[in-house]
Formats: C-alpha cells, structure tokens, sequence
C-alpha cells in the first residue's frame, strides 16, 4: 500500500509513499477513508464550465478539471493512462483514457493551440478498442467486475458514462481531421446501446415511464447521476456534429428522464445524494453533478435543470446548513462502509 498524493493532469497518479505491511492495510485504508471524509472534506472542488463548448465547430469539452479522476490513473510507456485501483489492480477504462484525452486537449486549446498530441494518442486507443457487436453496436468495455453498492457487475460490461466521453472524444477527432476511419459511423453506432434496456444489453432503463440511461447497468440500480450526465453529452455532441435525428431522439428522451427523475439525487435544494448508495456525495461528486446539470441544463435550454443546478451551489449555504450537510454526510458514509464491510464478512 502507497500512501496517496494528490494526481493532476500533468502529473497522473498516486505518487510516492511508504509501504505498509499486508496485515496493516486494511486497518490504514479505513483510517485513510475516514480522514478523507472529515479532515479532508471540503465544500469546493477544482472543476470549472468551458463556455466555449458545445457549437459544432468548437474542441471544448464543457467542463474542465486539472484534478478530477487523476490520483487513479497513471501513465504508461505510451501515454495511455491505466487506472490504479485498490480492489480491482491495474487495468485501462476506457472513461479515464477519453476524460484524459479530453482534458489535454482542453489544456491545449487554453495554451492557444488547436491539436493535442496526449488527445490524438488517447483517440487512436479509442478507435482501436472499439467493440463491433453482433448486433452493429459499438462498445467500449469495462474490463474488470466491481461491486457497486449492491449491484455486482461481470466484465466484460459497458456503460453510458464510458459510452458517452468517447463519443465526445471522437467528434472532436472528427472536427480535428481524423479521417483514417469513419468516425461518425463508429460514434452512431455507439448511441445503438442508449436505446436497448440493460436485459437487451443496453444501458437504457425507466422511472415511471421515463428514460434513465445508466452508468453502472446492473441491479439493483446504482443510479449515480454523473454517468448519466456525461452519456447525455456525447449523444448532444454527436447530435449537433451530424443532425442525426435519432441521436436527437435519444438526447431529449434524456433529458425528459432526467427533469422527471432529478428530485432523486436533490437533497433539500443544498446537495445531491450519491445515487442509491444511501449518503450525500463527496465534494469532487457534488460539484460534478452540479457543474454537468448546469451544462445540460444549457444546452436543452430547460429553466427547471439551471435552477435545480443553482440550488446546489454550496456558497448559498448559510453556516448551519454546512455543518448538517458535513455531519450527515460522514454519518451516513461511515453507516454505508460500515454495511459493506459486514456483507463482505458474510459473503
């Protein structure tokens, strides 16, 4: 076990630490979570909206982050980021390599310059990986099984979070020049999964009759809103890109799940819950959620979404409200690590 620095878009990673002994590491990995959730907690995060993004000529993404998702990944020989995690090793997900890709393109364009060789090489990964199957679909895989809350998922599985950031890669190929393959073609094949439900193969599922499209395809549902955000944004780009009107059927289907459904994740108007995982998200996933509602909210023109989004902005909070969102959030967190730790005992 290594003890963790903080992982930037410069300097993927976890760094370098000291190694704990095999019989002490559990007890230091709660120690480190518990800590994380108190002393480490804090009511901003580094992630910002790129106004620029959106129209069909523009590289942006629609939000920018030097910090997000990079204390996991590190970089191999090639440039590829593979993610590092505790339970599951060292593999390469696919929503990490386009996010990165993504990033350093943005990155780029803040320095003046209209090309990225970091995104060109994480493109190339995603063409390259790209999964035909048998049904026409095109996929990127998750290659590990991981644990979701209750939800358990068998690799090879895929997801709107993963589908959705490489679509957004591959406009911007696309719009760049890229022209060694047809990317709209492989991009439109890739939103066929957004209109098959989970039994299907899909990720597409309902609530009272509207559509959801999930990060983690399994049950019982994790529901986490940030997966589901970024899949709306690849259909939006591609949709925009191609003025295909069943990527648009797809996008505003959405959307009407997500302005029907988006009370579920709405913590009294002062923060967003972490899906169905029975506690408030951390910083980093609450100003996600909030940054992303506010872009989609943006691009559908829908007042309700911008308004739910504005809620959740934590400089509204009045002293109080700070302390119960904190109290009840490492309350609840500590009850749900508390549960795992008793399902895994008893698995």
């Amino acid at each position: 076990m290594t003890q963790h620095s903080v992982g930037t878009l410069d300097r993927p990673g976890p760094g370098r630490g000291f190694t704990v002994p095999r019989p002490f590491r559990s007890v230091l990995l709660a120690a480190k979570g518990i800590a994380q959730d108190t002393v480490g907690f804090r009511f901003v995060y580094p992630i910002q909206i790129v106004p620029e993004a959106g129209p069909r000529e523009s590289l942006h993404y629609y939000i920018y982050s030097d910090r997000l998702f990079f204390n996991a990944m590190e970089l191999n020989d090639e440039g590829i980021p593979y993610q590092h995690a505790r339970l599951w090793g060292k593999f390469y997900n696919p929503a990490y390599i386009a996010w990165y890709g993504l990033m350093k393109l943005e990155q780029s364009l803040k320095l003046g310059r209209n090309s990225s060789k970091a995104f060109e090489t994480q493109s190339r990964w995603l063409m390259q990986h790209a999964v035909r199957q048998a049904d026409g679909s095109v996929v990127w895989h998750f290659p590990v099984d991981i644990v979701e809350g209750q939800c358990k998922l068998k690799a090879p599985w895929i997801s709107a979070m993963i589908q959705g950031l490489a679509v957004s890669v591959l406009v911007r190929a696309h719009r760049i020049g890229f022209r060694n393959i047809d990317l709209m073609e492989l991009c439109r094949s890739a939103t066929l999964v957004y209109s098959r439900t989970i039994e299907q193969g899909g990720v597409r599922t309902f609530e009272d009759g509207h559509v959801l499209y999930e990060e983690y395809p399994g049950y019982p549902l994790a529901r986490i809103l940030d997966g589901f955000l970024f899949g709306l944004l690849g259909l939006y780009d591609l949709w925009v890109e191609t003025e295909d009107k069943n990527v648009k059927r797809l996008f505003e289907e959405g959307v009407d799940g997500l302005v029907h459904t988006i009370h579920h994740w709405n913590f009294k108007n002062n923060w967003s819950w972490y899906g169905n995982h029975g506690y408030l998200c951390p910083p980093q996933y609450h100003t996600l959620n909030r940054m992303l509602l506010s872009v989609v909210a943006g691009v559908s023109r829908h007042e309700g979404l911008a308004t739910q989004a504005a809620a959740w902005n934590p400089n509204r909070l009045t002293p109080r409200l700070r302390a119960k969102v904190f109290l009840l959030f490492v309350s609840l967190k500590q009850w749900s690590r508390l549960r795992a730790m008793i399902r895994r005992f008893y698995a």
